[in-house]
């Protein structure tokens, strides 16, 4: 049965399960659905448990939530693993993941949707790396509609888009003071603690071995990105990519 897994190239989270699957070699398909249709999509794949994507479908089963996906990811190939043998280092990576998950990713996608959604041409450059001729129009005749949508949907304003800046500064300080000296933040080995972090850090950040990254970032966001990367937090996010984001191992997407 065919492993598949239903995304969103730009997202953050959708590359969290991405990196997962092809860390572990794990051929699959991938399937993107039609700008603005991405929640009745994951709900239909869910029966109404899950409304936004990832979606991975998996020896007959249909998971949602990337924590999720990796955990079931986990259980169907073990190895390589990407949670920790001993106990402890588990327990903490499992910690750092739903940090970052829950302080981190909203943050960033709230930040980014502030500062794309009242630049159409900046919107479909970001959610359509292939440059997707099709979608891209069905994206730009429906902005005016979707754009207040989104707003209210993911909490997007200028106070929240501010308040998202000091968390992610917050989360970056966070990951800066839990690298040990291996280079990684639980035992001596990449886990789901380094993949999650350096994930969620994308797009803000642009580390080169990220696949669909956009093209461009707003001009807006730029010197914030510049300022990120040249940290210690920003380069960790590069080196985990350059040492651990393997080949992709999916089926172009549909």
């Amino acid at each position: 049965m065919t492993v598949v897994l239903w995304h969103i190239e730009v997202s953050h989270f959708n590359e969290k399960a991405r990196w997962a699957l092809d860390y572990k070699s794990i051929a699959h398909e991938l399937r993107v659905p039609m700008p603005g249709f991405h929640g009745v999509r994951a709900l239909v794949l869910t029966r109404g448990a899950q409304r936004r994507l990832p979606v991975l479908e998996l020896d007959g089963r249909r998971i949602g939530d990337s924590t999720a996906i990796i955990a079931a990811l986990e259980a169907h190939r073990p190895e390589p693993a990407l949670y920790p043998a001993d106990a402890a280092e588990r327990r903490r990576a499992l910690e750092l993941e739903d940090f970052f998950d829950e302080q981190l990713g909203p943050e960033v996608r709230r930040l980014i949707w502030h500062h794309t959604l009242p630049d159409t041409d900046a919107v479909v450059d970001s959610l359509f790396a292939d440059r997707a001729p099709g979608r891209a129009r069905f994206l730009r005749a429906t902005a005016p509609l979707a754009r207040p949508v989104v707003r209210r949907d993911y909490g997007v304003s200028a106070a929240r888009a501010e308040a998202a800046r000091a968390k992610i500064l917050h989360a970056m300080d966070r990951l800066e003071a839990e690298i040990r000296p291996s280079g990684h933040l639980a035992g001596d080995a990449f886990s789901v603690a380094d993949l999650t972090a350096a994930a969620l850090f994308t797009p803000l950040l642009a580390p080169p071995h990220r696949p669909f990254l956009p093209a461009t970032i707003v001009p807006a966001l730029q010197d914030f990105r510049d300022e990120l990367t040249a940290r210690p937090g920003g380069r960790f996010v590069h080196a985990m990519y350059e040492r651990h984001r393997r080949s992709v191992s999916a089926t172009a997407p549909a």
